[in-house]
């Protein structure tokens, strides 16, 4: 049976679970939710925690991109992005520790505080690849929503100007370690390339990725 991938469209940690996959040559089927209406999917699968991203593998229940990426390493050996190596090993799931508790977070705060600022920008993101109608709900309840997705991920200037030093810091020193060499542990491509590449995917916004980026 194919994987299902529960997710959003726009969710850079469910780029990076969509590019593991990709890169194995995992057959998945993408099931794309719209943010807040998600939560009763998700807990309904997970029993707990809404968040995205969450593989269903015949019945096996996965929740977080970390997590996956170790399941998916385990379950189809072939083309590994875990190290065999202990100690290359213990570099890369440091780094993608690292890239998802700051980069991730600090994309999405930045991003979003401005995003949100431009209602026809946004709202095609968020309802990316689910029904057309759910444009028109977002767009009528924007101001709602826009409240809410500020309270919850707390942005606000003051966040997206702490996110920006974040991002700036890590872009730089990325940058150093790839001038370097080709991968950022050992020498083959590994979660923590994958996760810089994906995590930091909406700064670039590579037209692989399924949303309509603003022009």
């Amino acid at each position: 049976m194919a994987i299902k991938l529960y997710q959003f469209c726009i969710s850079h940690y469910c780029e990076k679970v969509r590019w593991a996959m990709d890169v194995k040559g995992v057959r998945y089927t993408p099931v794309n939710l719209l943010p807040g209406q998600h939560a009763r999917t998700i807990k309904r699968l997970t029993g707990d925690e809404s968040s995205v991203p969450v593989i269903d593998h015949d019945g096996q229940i996965i929740q977080g991109s970390a997590a996956i990426v170790d399941y998916l390493d385990q379950t189809f050996p072939e083309h590994p992005l875990t190290p065999a190596d202990p100690a290359l090993k213990e570099q890369a799931l440091a780094w993608e520790k690292r890239l998802d508790d700051e980069a991730g977070p600090a994309i999405r705060t930045w991003i979003y505080h401005y995003f949100l600022q431009r209602p026809k920008v946004v709202v095609p993101l968020l309802a990316a690849g689910t029904p057309f109608y759910n444009r028109i709900l977002l767009s009528l309840a924007f101001s709602r929503v826009d409240e809410i997705m500020r309270k919850w991920m707390k942005i606000n200037q003051t966040t997206a100007d702490t996110a920006e030093q974040t991002l700036a810091a890590l872009v730089q020193e990325l940058a150093e370690a790839y001038r370097e060499r080709p991968f950022l542990v050992g020498d083959a491509f590994s979660r923590a390339d994958l996760a810089a590449g994906a995590l930091l995917s909406p700064l670039f916004q590579p037209p692989q990725y399924p949303v309509p980026w603003p022009r």
